[in-house]
């Protein structure tokens, strides 16, 4: 069903009501109108990697970790699992008279902001700091997850709209300054292609972007989203992003102003409490009830669209029994399988699963459910954690685990459990042929505003992007006992382990927060049993001190767009167990839109792999700034030992433009050159993997 279809209905269905009652459904916790046959509805739902806050459901990697996958197919069948899950959970409610939050079908998801930072606790909830990847992904999942049939088989909503990236502890009162070049050559692209993907809906941000509050924005929600864009869908505000703009931006004087200029610029919907005093608004002439009506046209027009007042609903013979089916478990086990970055491999792995030899796996994650859900999650009745999945795999080994205490805070230095789970790491690890350590932060410390505060962590956020000292300790006192030491690291960001660990582990892994399947993926690429084919879908730096000041948010200096310094491990970087030589790149085909570009990969090495081509675009205009490279092609190639394909990818020329000051993507008049290979162009990457990059100019 169209938008203008559902706003017809919507809009007859909302012409009957009372301004009371028009005033009602734009709450997030709308009440019934009995006398329309309409029920109550709470718009609040999450489904940020699988449907969150409701009980049972496929935990699938968190975002960050999908985004490393590098695969928007892969994107889009997880978003289209997560929807039937979605529509089963809500045909179980709806046979229950269950209409309470987190029930309904309005998903506010995906997070689309990109990971400019990464001490930002909430770049996990993202796909990167790359407007291509993020965009490219953020359009599949939310084809997933709406589905193609006439009706939405959920709802998705692109947020938080827009130049949003913490910090977290002052996100109700911050004014993000921007340039308009970097607004539209970084910040907005992905929630442009959001709205190209048909997104139902976009949720604006707490903070203020030059000068104005995002849920009450005339650029961005009036002159850019609607008018611009043509989005016809529905706006949300933040939860309580309402309220600050009057108590903490004081952007005006009283709570039925900040109403009044939220509703006028398209708010249409509102999470939190502040459209509760909308009549008073009303009453105090700020607003007429036109304002109110559109909105409600606006909020009940998804309500429409998601068959919610047809006489047989839409997928409602999707049984309860899809939550966690098999074919989701089969579906997150991939996911985890190729969402997991190999960093460093010294020729340890793969460790032959048939050894009998000792392995001990220790670390605060080792056995950490909540290391593999991160957050924004539902509850897996099947998590397999790193412990779990190592026993599980290497079965004819001796395997010993050393479950310990949450080290994550550093007010563990001195309590016991730590220098217990000190001592007997250390006891394990040295009577061990082999030591797997698993290291890295969770949700306690890492994400959504929160009250840690050390020299570590600040409200969700990072101050550092090193470990907290006592995990540090447990590192570096392995390293000291054990010479075939194996880090794995679970977390949603960058992580520095500092050079004696760098330097004495033999073989490195990220992992992120992979999923209830997370702990059996990971011990399965420890095996060998799967080639890991992860990329980093954001920059490791060396040191956090060499960022900009966390409040800046200028992409000078910022991602592998226009950082200039060294890094740890570029973005797009990630080892496999074989080796691929490119050959033969070049362009196939132009069009007014798009550049075909062939190229031929072989499998040079002695295992299957799996290959993630990446095409970048290096440009230079003499109008504007161009970054270094800019990511613009992705191709996955699943190629056999001795193997050898050609593979045609679509490079859309929106990602080979230079992006002019008011917006405008023009051709860049200092030519274009594409780099064709596994990972970007830059001096570290072609050092890191032993290979250059093929160039096609144009």
């Amino acid at each position: 069903m169209f938008f203008s279809q559902a706003r017809q209905i919507a809009a007859d269905i909302v012409g009957r009501m009372t301004i009371e009652e028009k005033a009602s459904v734009i709450r997030y916790d709308s009440p019934a109108v009995e006398r329309l046959g309409i029920h109550e509805y709470n718009w609040w739902n999450e489904a940020s990697h699988g449907v969150a806050r409701s009980g049972m459901a496929t935990v699938f990697p968190h975002a960050i970790a999908m985004a490393a996958t590098f695969d928007p197919e892969l994107i889009g069948k997880i978003g289209d699992a997560v929807s039937t899950e979605a529509r089963a959970k809500y045909n179980n409610s709806l046979e229950k008279g269950d209409r309470d939050i987190f029930k309904g079908l309005t998903y506010w998801t995906p997070n689309i902001n990109i990971f400019r930072d990464p001490r930002w606790g909430r770049g996990q909830e993202t796909f990167g700091e790359d407007p291509f990847l993020t965009a490219s992904l953020a359009a599949e999942y939310i084809k997933g997850l709406q589905g193609d049939g006439e009706f939405l088989k959920s709802a998705a909503c692109a947020k938080h709209f827009a130049v949003h990236s913490g910090p977290e502890n002052i996100r109700h009162s911050f004014n993000a300054v921007v340039t308009d070049h970097d607004l539209w050559e970084t910040y907005l692209p992905a929630f442009e292609w959001s709205v190209k993907a048909g997104v139902a809906g976009v949720m604006g941000a707490y903070n203020r972007t030059n000068g104005e509050p995002c849920c009450a924005h005339t650029v961005l929600m009036q002159k850019i989203l609607r008018e611009k864009w043509g989005f016809e869908g529905y706006y949300v505000s933040d939860c309580g992003a309402i309220f600050d703009i009057f108590t903490n931006h004081k952007y005006v004087d009283s709570l039925t102003e900040a109403v009044a200029v939220a509703l006028k610029k398209g708010c249409n919907v509102n999470c939190g409490d502040a459209y509760r005093v909308i009549l008073d608004a009303y009453e105090e002439d700020l607003i007429d009830e036109t304002d109110i009506t559109d909105a409600a046209v606006a909020a009940l027009s998804v309500r429409v669209m998601l068959g919610e007042f047809e006489d047989e609903r839409p997928y409602s013979s999707v049984p309860f029994e899809k939550i966690e089916c098999d074919e989701h478990r089969d579906l997150n086990l991939q996911a985890a399988r190729e969402c997991v970055v190999l960093l460093k491999n010294d020729g340890i792995l793969p460790l032959d699963p048939g050894t009998g030899k000792r392995i001990s796996v220790i670390g605060p994650n080792a056995s950490s459910v909540i290391a593999l859900e991160g957050n924004y999650n539902g509850i897996s009745a099947n998590n397999v954690t790193l412990a779990d999945g190592v026993k599980k795999v290497f079965r004819d080994a001796d395997v010993r685990v050393c479950k310990g205490c949450n080290i994550m805070h550093s007010r563990y230095n001195d309590c016991k459990g730590f220098a217990n789970m000190k001592s007997e790491g250390i006891g394990f690890a040295e009577r061990s042929d082999y030591t797997i350590l698993c290291l890295g932060l969770d949700c306690t410390v890492e994400g959504e505003e929160n009250d840690v505060v050390n020299e570590y962590f600040n409200k969700g956020d990072r101050a550092s992007l090193k470990l907290p000292k006592t995990q540090m300790e447990l590192a570096e006192a392995v390293c000291d006992v054990c010479e075939n030491l194996i880090v794995v690291v679970l977390a949603g960001s960058c992580v520095d382990l500092g050079e004696k660990v760098t330097g004495h582990a033999k073989a490195i892994i990220h992992g992120w927060y992979p999923g209830a399947a997370g702990g059996l993926a990971i011990a399965e690429i420890i095996a060998g049993l799967h080639n890991p084919s992860g990329r980093l879908p954001l920059t490791f730096y060396r040191d956090g001190a060499a960022l900009p000041n966390f409040t800046d948010y200028s992409m000078k200096n910022r991602t592998y767009r226009y950082y200039e310094g060294d890094v740890l491990y570029p973005f797009g970087y990630g080892l496999s167990y074989t080796k691929f030589e490119y050959s033969d790149a070049g362009i196939m085909s132009e069009t007014d839109d798009e550049y075909l570009i062939r190229v031929r990969l072989s499998n040079t090495g002695h295992a299957d792999g799996t290959e993630i081509v990446q095409i970048y675009a290096s440009y230079k205009d003499s109008r504007t700034v161009t970054p270094r490279f800019q990511l613009c092609g992705l191709g996955k190639c699943r190629i056999e030992a001795g193997g050898s394909v050609q593979t045609v990818i679509h490079v859309n020329k929106y990602w080979t433009s230079a992006v002019l000051d008011n917006g405008e993507r023009v051709r860049p008049d200092g030519g274009i050159i594409f780099y064709v290979g596994g990972h970007q162009p830059d001096r570290r990457s072609c050092s890191l993997s032993g290979t250059e990059c093929l160039e096609i100019r144009v």
